[in-house]
C-alpha cells in the first residue's frame, strides 16, 4: 500500500511512501545481487540482506519514511558486512569454488574465479569500496558517507586495493585494468 504524507508546515511536495515488505519485494534481487558482491558468499549475503531488511522494518514500522530506501539498504548491507567480518565467529574458510547463479560479464569461468578469490583476499573496507564504487556507482563523496570516513580514506582503499588486484599473479594480466 502506498501512502502519500504532506508535510504543511515546511510546504515540501508529499513524497510517496511505500511498506518494508512491498519494498523488500521490488528491491530485494538487485540488493542480494549487492550483498554478494560485498561478501562473496550467497548464505551470507542472504543472511546480511534478511538482517538488514528486518532492521528496517522494526525502525521504520509499516511505512518507510525514506526518500532513498535503496540508498539507505545499501549502506545498511555495507555496514552490517562489516560488522559481520570483525565478529570473531565469523572467520569462515573460503572456498575454491564460486556458487552457481552468479552472472558476471567476464565469461572465462577460469577468470572470473581468479577475480573472485583474489577480491576475496582483499581486506573488507577495500573491497566494499570497490562494489560501491564499480558495481553502486558511487561517488567518493557517497562512499565516505556510507563507511564513515572521509574522502581521502575511500581514496587510499580503492589505491590499495587496485594495487593489490595489479600485483596479484593469479590474475595473470586479467585484472582490474585489463
Amino acid at each position: 500500500m502506498i501512502a502519500l504524507s504532506t508535510d504543511g508546515s515546511t510546504g515540501r511536495v508529499p513524497v510517496a511512501r511505500e511498506s518494508v515488505s512491498d519494498f523488500s519485494r521490488r528491491c530485494s534481487l538487485d540488493l542480494l545481487r549487492f550483498a554478494y558482491l560485498l561478501c562473496g558468499d550467497r548464505h551470507r549475503a542472504e543472511d546480511l540482506l534478511q538482517e538488514v531488511l528486518l532492521a528496517m522494518y522494526r525502525r521504520f514500522g509499516g511505512d518507510l519514511p525514506l526518500e532513498n530506501p535503496v540508498g539507505y539498504a545499501r549502506r545498511a548491507l555495507a555496514n552490517a558486512n562489516i560488522s559481520w567480518s570483525r565478529r570473531a565467529a565469523s572467520r569462515e574458510l573460503i572456498l575454491e569454488t564460486v556458487p552457481d547463479g552468479v552472472s558476471l560479464e567476464i565469461p572465462d569461468p577460469a577468470v572470473r574465479d581468479a577475480l573472485w578469490q583474489s577480491l576475496r583476499r582483499l581486506p573488507v573496507r577495500q573491497r566494499t569500496v570497490l562494489v560501491l564504487r564499480f558495481y553502486a556507482d558511487a561517488t567518493d563523496a557517497e562512499i565516505a558517507t556510507a563507511l564513515g570516513c572521509r574522502q581521502g580514506t575511500v581514496r587510499s582503499l580503492a589505491s590499495r586495493a587496485l594495487a593489490a588486484l595489479r600485483l596479484d599473479t593469479s590474475l595473470d594480466g586479467k585484472g582490474a585494468d585489463s
